[in-house]
């Protein structure tokens, strides 16, 4: 472990919450330098309690970011395991997390006391409390966004099924905690729609009520299994979209099939042209 790494680490900002509990795990592995990090995202995982997909894809921005280098591989019971070198110069480049400095000024006159009742030498009347000072501007607070969250969580927790609704006050600063976590809002609620539609019927002793179901995280199964889905038919679509340009440019007779929404999307992917699908007819 590096106190050092840790340190740079710790007084970062890093984006999001999960971006920084694994970048902090990872300090905690390294030497000085920042080399000699060796953990599966296996072991990532389990300390950090994040899902499969977040560590996996985080690993994978640090890498394009250049904060991790890979620099060999260490036999493990599983195999090798991937050793990682954390640039250090990179970590320096993110906003520090401290509040800058603000300069208070000085004033002429000390904090002045209660008045007495002996006679004042200074005719002029002065305050009981010394004003506020006029360059300490105090911070907002970021209502916007806390109402935001509040309104989000609120329509999540509403489509949890009813008959297994317990402890509204504890479950939203759990969904609230998700969404700041980066998990979107959209996906949070088809989660809850998914299992609300997979457990219609079930018999009460095989339900989970909201407050255990939000605090053990249970969504984050049905959300690995809605960005694979997506991303499956993300691949199918791409496949099909490749297909219809080849028969606009081999001008194939099936291009009558081509419908005007799929010819505007081949058109804003750029896998044909304009002059390709006025070539086949389908626009003037």
């Amino acid at each position: 472990m590096s106190w050092r790494v840790a340190k740079e680490c710790s007084e970062r900002k890093f984006g999001s919450a999960p971006r920084k509990q694994i970048i902090m795990f990872l300090a905690d592995k390294a030497s000085d330098d920042g080399s000699g990090i060796w953990c599966s995202k296996g072991t990532i995982q389990r300390h950090t309690e994040l899902g499969a997909s977040t560590v996996k894809r985080t690993i994978k921005e640090f890498l394009d970011e250049g904060i991790l280098i890979e620099t060999g591989q260490k036999r493990c019971k599983n195999g090798h395991t991937i050793v990682y070198r954390m640039i250090l110069a990179k970590v320096t480049l993110f906003e520090l997390t401290r509040e800058p400095d603000i300069e208070t000024g000085s004033m002429m006159d000390p904090v002045q006391s209660e008045p007495g009742t002996q006679p004042m030498v200074d005719p002029v009347p002065r305050p009981q409390r010394t004003p506020n000072n006029p360059k300490t501007i105090p911070k907002p607070p970021p209502r916007k966004r806390e109402d935001a969250d509040g309104l989000e969580a609120e329509k999540i927790l509403a489509a949890y099924p009813s008959d297994r609704l317990r402890e509204k006050q504890a479950c939203l600063p759990q969904i609230e905690d998700a969404l700041n976590g980066g998990i979107a809002a959209e996906e949070l609620l088809l989660a809850v729609q998914a299992y609300a539609t997979e457990s219609a019927g079930f018999t009460r002793s095989r339900v989970c009520f909201s407050d255990n179901w939000f605090q053990t995280r249970r969504w984050q199964g049905y959300i690995e299994d809605i960005r694979a889905k997506r991303k499956e038919a993300e691949v199918v679509t791409a496949d099909h979209h490749a297909r219809l340009a080849c028969w606009i440019n081999d001008r194939h007779p099936m291009c009558q099939h081509i419908t005007p929404t799929q010819v505007t999307s081949l058109l804003a992917s750029e896998l044909v042209t304009e002059a390709q699908v006025q070539a086949v007819g389908l626009r003037s």
